[in-house]
């Protein structure tokens, strides 16, 4: 009889544990970048993806980070070029702009945006350049303050942010910003910024017929091994180690105000 009963006591135990335990396991699965359960960020993960979503309209579509004026200055003519090309806009974009991407989304408050962006529009001096971060970052924070009404911070800083005037809306330490605010985890943000990055040239390139469709795809692939190790490389530097590495880009992106007949807007 004592036999028989713990025999059922163990069955009980062992079904316990196989259909209650693994439940709780997959409604609590840790976030090794934030050590919260994934359950409580199900929701803010929506507004994530959407802020990476190429339907945005951020205007990103409608720049060429210098690609056009390279392919009229016969700087790029084939795929091979167009690699080089964006592995050179990626680095620079890990130099220049990832510390200010870390630097905002560390601390996502109006003051540090604001130190931010006057600090990048003192270092971006290519005109071109500086007009296409400056309308990319208004058109993203008008959209964010709409969009992400539960976190009503961002419209109160964008109002507050227009009565003052003096700040330039750049792209970069608005896009960290926003990831701050939405529960990017730091190294996310700057990797996502490289990904938009990559993503909008390489879009660039298939509508300057430089690369079909299918091609385009495959060398997206191709350059995000590329791509990981500089974020790697350029990650989680402070705002005042922001740095160009290639300033042949910046020549030639300056260079696109002069094109004779224009695609994009830089």
């Amino acid at each position: 009889m004592f036999s028989s009963c713990l025999k059922c006591f163990v069955v009980l135990v062992l079904y316990m544990a196989e259909y209650l335990h693994f439940p709780m396991e997959n409604n609590m699965e840790i976030n090794k970048e934030t050590s919260e359960p994934t359950s409580l960020d199900h929701l803010r993960q929506w507004s994530q993806w959407q802020l990476l979503d190429s339907i945005l309209p951020t205007g990103g579509f409608a720049h060429s980070f210098g690609l056009e004026a390279a392919v009229q200055a016969c700087l790029v003519s084939n795929v091979e070029d167009l690699r080089i090309f964006v592995v050179h806009v990626l680095e620079n974009t890990g130099s220049l702009l990832l510390p200010f991407i870390y630097s905002a989304t560390i601390s996502p408050n109006m003051q540090t945006w604001h130190n931010l962006d006057k600090m990048l529009d003192a270092t971006l001096t290519n005109e071109v350049g500086r007009k296409a971060s400056i309308a990319q970052g208004s058109a993203l924070m008008r959209l964010a303050a709409s969009v992400f009404s539960d976190v009503p911070s961002l419209k109160t800083m964008r109002d507050a942010s227009l009565a003052s005037g003096g700040i330039a809306f750049h792209h970069a330490p608005i896009f960290g910003l926003i990831c701050g605010l939405l529960g990017f985890g730091f190294e996310t943000s700057q990797r996502a910024f490289m990904y938009i990055t990559m993503r909008d040239i390489i879009s660039a390139a298939t509508r300057l017929n430089l690369v079909g469709p299918m091609g385009a795809a495959s060398l997206q692939h191709q350059i995000a091994v590329v791509a990981e190790g500089l974020s790697t490389k350029w990650m989680n530097r402070e705002a005042e180690d922001a740095c160009q590495t290639a300033p042949l880009l910046d020549t030639v992106q300056g260079c696109h105000g002069y094109l004779f007949s224009r695609l994009f807007c830089s």
